[in-house]
């Protein structure tokens, strides 16, 4: 089926977020961060999303994916920050967008609790992104990040996650810059992207306490960009992503 990608928009917002929902209810990461389920609130989550979209509308480069032959369904989210030189400074607008977003959160933690978050866990993931980052980032251009992207259940294998992957990573290639993103599962997604361009850099371990259900590994990858003779035919593959962590305190 011919698949359109556009540029998320704030009637997308609630498609979108039924594409994440649906595509993560399995994921580690999320199972992870979120270990007692009994106390995971859907609603609390879909308004953490919400306000992430509507600030990615406006400084992000997100993306859905529709059928053309019906395009008031979403079929599938990507959800990519742009790349930030380390030696330009961050505007203003930029920077009083991000307390914006932190207040907004301030606010919905008051009124929906943290929906079985666990801080913990999720301060020792930034942690250790950071230190990834701080490890891997070295490009005076700075990182195309690929957050999320997601695919409905009923729609792979369609193309859909292809096409969604494709729409930023020609961007990267025509501006000549690299992309970075961090996967939950080693086996299907690091093959899948490897399919992409990416390649395996670091695992990123991320542990509380000294149970095994207390750690999980995240695996970091980057993209070069490459020219038309380095593009690999990867056929449909991408349709059974479910990557990123995008949750908001």
């Amino acid at each position: 089926m011919p698949i359109l990608v556009n540029r998320m928009t704030e009637a997308d917002i609630d498609g979108a977020i039924d594409t994440i929902q649906q595509a993560f209810a399995e994921d580690p990461y999320n199972k992870w961060v979120y270990p007692d389920r009994s106390k995971f609130s859907p609603a609390r989550n879909r308004v953490s999303l919400g306000l992430r979209c509507q600030w990615g509308i406006k400084h992000g480069l997100f993306y859905v994916a529709r059928d053309s032959s019906n395009p008031s369904k979403i079929l599938g989210t990507a959800m990519w920050l742009p790349p930030h030189p380390p030696s330009q400074p961050q505007s203003w607008s930029e920077y009083l967008s991000f307390w914006m977003l932190w207040l907004s959160q301030i606010r919905m933690n008051l009124w929906y609790g943290r929906g079985g978050l666990s801080t913990a866990r999720y301060y020792i993931w930034k942690a250790q992104q950071a230190k990834a980052q701080a490890e891997l980032w070295t490009n005076s251009k700075g990182y195309f990040f690929c957050n999320i992207v997601t695919v409905l259940p009923e729609a792979q294998g369609k193309g859909v996650g292809r096409a969604l992957m494709e729409v930023v990573l020609e961007q990267a290639d025509r501006e000549g810059v690299w992309a970075y993103l961090e996967s939950s599962r080693n086996v299907p997604n690091v093959a899948i992207y490897e399919k992409f361009g990416f390649k395996l850099v670091k695992e990123m371990e991320c542990q509380e306490g000294e149970e095994e259900s207390g750690k999980i590994t995240l695996y970091c990858m980057m993209r070069e960009p490459r020219g038309d003779a380095d593009v690999e035919d990867g056929g449909e593959s991408g349709d059974e992503l479910a990557e990123g962590h995008m949750e908001a305190l």
